[in-house]
This record gives structure tokens, sequence and C-alpha cells, in this order.
């Protein structure tokens, strides 16, 4: 699975409420949440992201309260993946649970500048800076958890598997 896009780059400490401000949480489409993801910290972002587009962080993107609203408001406007140097355990559940790719990799998270192109291999678990040819390393995806990505989240991953017969 490949992921090429456009880096949006961001520091330490972007919590929920910067992902998607509280006063939101009464929404509960990923396309409404979308309209106001990261607004009070970059009031451009929700015009102007694309689909595929890279959020690059630095250490523990997602702190704050455990409220699913924020992955869902990055996928909602086409975030492809967000890479950061380390996650809030519970944003990086939620994430992976609603087909959010993440990736942790400290090196690419403070090298990597906004504007530049990333191309993201989840399964080999590459990042390379399109412009540059440097190429940073995480760690891969597991199969299951690729095929949890590529299904949509964890829902639509258990609905596969029904619908398949195991």
């Amino acid at each position: 699975m490949s992921i090429t896009g456009r880096v949006w780059k961001y520091g330490d400490n972007v919590d929920t409420d910067a992902i998607i401000p509280a006063r939101y949480l009464n929404m509960s489409s990923a396309e409404e949440l979308a309209a106001h993801a990261m607004e009070d910290i970059d009031g451009s972002f929700a015009t102007e992201v694309s689909a595929g587009d890279i959020l690059v962080a630095g250490k523990n993107f997602g702190c704050g309260s455990s409220r699913e609203h924020a992955p869902l408001a990055l996928k909602g406007c086409g975030v492809g993946c967000v890479i950061a140097e380390s996650f809030a355990r519970i944003f990086y559940r939620n994430a992976i649970n609603i087909g959010l790719p993440i990736l942790e990799c400290p090196e690419a998270a403070q090298a990597v500048a906004a504007g530049q192109t990333l191309v993201v291999d989840l399964a080999e678990g590459t990042i390379r800076v399109q412009e540059t040819g440097v190429t940073y390393r995480a760690m891969p995806y597991p199969p299951f958890m690729l095929e949890l990505v590529d299904a949509g989240g964890l829902v639509a991953y258990t609905r596969r598997k029904l619908h398949a017969g195991g």
C-alpha cells in the first residue's frame, strides 16, 4: 500500500482539541468534521489539504481526549497518512480502527519540511522524500493491519470478513 502526498508540518503535543475543536463534537460524519480540522492552529488546512496529503508532526500527536472524532476529521479531509515522532496511545488505536494510516518515525518527522512530497509504503515501512530521494524507515505494517486499513477500518474489515465467511 503506497501513499503519495504533500507534507503539512506541525510541532509537538498537537492535541485532539487542536485536531478537531470541541465545539464541533456534536457532528459525527467525517465530511462535517473535515470542514473544521486543524482550524484553530491552521485556518487554511481544511480548505487547502488535498486527498492523499500527509500530516507530519512531532512528539505526542493526538494527546488529550479519547475522541474518535480527531482521526475521523483528518480522514474526512482526505489525509492519506500521519507521520509523527510519537502518538498518544488512544489516538494511535482510534486511527487504526477507522483506517487512517499512521507511522512513528522520529527521523522523518524531524527532517521533512512542509510542502515536500512523500511516498509512503506501509508494507515496507519506508518514507521517501520525492524531491531528494532520501528514505526513512518506520516499522512496516503487518499484513492484518494492511488489510484493516485497506478495508477502511475495523468495522468495514469485520463486515468484509463476515461476508467472506471468515
